[in-house]
């Protein structure tokens, strides 16, 4: 059975540094028909279940720990069963959404750089590129010709520096270091907005 990634978009809210801001968030699931990995967790259990659509989940993967992408982890686990996977430097971004004293709140496996996920026979590579929050992920999936960035990368240039653990001098280095890496034609799926590749980027980055 072949790999593929199904998609949808979800509505909510972000809030940091004392701002809330209306968002619309990518879902992304890759699997076959029989298992799947979720990217992110937004906004919405139930919207996720759809585009899961009654397979196994293997792994809630986090790309960053901003509470748009991680609010209803917790309560997707006990939904599907399925470990969360978050890098450990979010853990001061996680905190403010899931705080410690809420029991069973927090993640339940490490990400680091270079680590492989397999779902479906696909492998899928993590890649440490801090910058947009110090823990943020982006994750390659060499055989679909794509990338996950989360808010790292995005249509039009790199994710948002100016909240707190944010750094636009890391992020522009991730990029180059992790992402520039990959070959030009690969599909850039975004936390928010539209796909792009890593070839269309190479010129917005600045």
């Amino acid at each position: 059975m072949a790999v593929r990634v199904d998609h949808a978009v979800v509505s909510g809210t972000f809030s940091l540094d004392g701002e809330t801001h209306e968002v619309d968030n990518n879902v992304w699931v890759v699997g076959d028909d029989e298992q799947c990995v979720v990217v992110d967790a937004p906004h919405d259990v139930d919207a996720i279940l759809e585009v899961v659509a009654g397979r196994t989940v293997k792994a809630i993967v986090c790309t960053h720990a901003h509470d748009d992408h991680v609010r209803v982890a917790p309560a997707l686990r006990e939904r599907v069963t399925a470990p969360i996977l978050l890098h450990p430097d979010d853990r001061p971004l996680w905190e403010l959404t899931h705080p410690q004293d809420e029991r069973g709140h927090l993640w339940d496996v490490d990400l680091e750089d270079g680590q492989t996920i397999t779902v479906g026979g696909a492998a899928i590579t993590v890649l440490h590129t801090p910058g947009h929050a110090p823990g943020a992920v982006c994750l390659y999936v060499h055989d679909l010709g794509c990338v996950f960035t989360g808010d790292t990368l995005f249509q039009g240039g790199p994710g948002a520096t100016g909240r707190s653990f944010s750094d636009e001098d890391v992020i522009k280095e991730s990029i180059r270091e992790k992402l520039f890496a990959l070959p030009d034609e690969t599909v850039v799926h975004t936390g928010h907005g539209d796909d792009t590749t890593i070839g269309a980027e190479r010129v917005n980055l600045g």
